[in-house]
């Protein structure tokens, strides 16, 4: 056995011993295993638009009224202030619906107001991607993404990945849940429906 192939089994063991170490500590904070979860249940409903949260950054204008036009960051408690309407919930709604809340306020005080919401930073959906990928961090993402697309983001597997051991660590209602990924079958193009779409603050795990 040479030198290289020795350091590639030292690390290989390392690594599992860290794994194996998250695991273990996320069993001591409530993880169950989930191993028929698909983890469909995306940020923002399948298919559906993207659901804003704290952070996000808005751009909202009133067509021909300077003095309404503004760039507003959605807030902890998930609101955001305008002039004349105060107070208007962001966090769990779309672009869209903010802007027809808005509109229908304002038509209290301007004939059939044009108004345009945009979200211009996105920084509400974050997900991380760690272990045994070419580029591993912290990634955020303007909208819904699945554990393919991350783990593209990522750069891919490294050539010493268990490809067949990759998770995703989920806390669900103060329990954190170890989803099994059957990547070997995903990337043959089966068992799609286990291609699970990330929640904010999902990790996926690749030993």
């Amino acid at each position: 056995m040479d030198k290289r192939t020795q350091l590639s089994l030292i690390a290989r063991a390392l690594f599992r011993m860290l794994l194996g170490g998250l695991l273990f500590w996320s069993a001591g904070c409530g993880t169950v295993e989930s191993p028929n979860m698909s983890g469909t249940t995306p940020v923002s409903g399948a298919g559906a638009e993207y659901l804003l949260g704290a952070e996000d950054v808005l751009a909202i204008a009133v067509w021909r009224d300077e003095h309404l036009t503004k760039e507003v960051v959605v807030r902890p408690d998930g609101f955001v202030s305008f002039p004349l309407v105060g107070e208007v919930q962001a966090a769990g709604r779309t672009v869209e619906e903010v802007r027809a809340d808005i509109a229908k306020r304002l038509a209290k005080f301007i004939p059939n107001p044009n108004v345009s919401v945009a979200a211009t930073k996105v920084l509400s959906y974050r997900i991380y991607v760690l272990g045994r990928v070419n580029k591993p961090g912290e990634f955020m993402i303007g909208h819904t993404t699945d554990v393919l697309q991350a783990l593209s983001l990522a750069g891919g597997l490294t050539p010493f990945a268990s490809e067949n051991d990759i998770r995703i660590i989920r806390r669900i209602n103060g329990e954190q849940r170890s989803i099994p990924v059957p990547y070997g079958d995903l990337k043959q193009g089966k068992n799609l429906e286990r291609n699970a779409l990330l929640q904010r603050g999902d990790v996926v795990m690749v030993p």
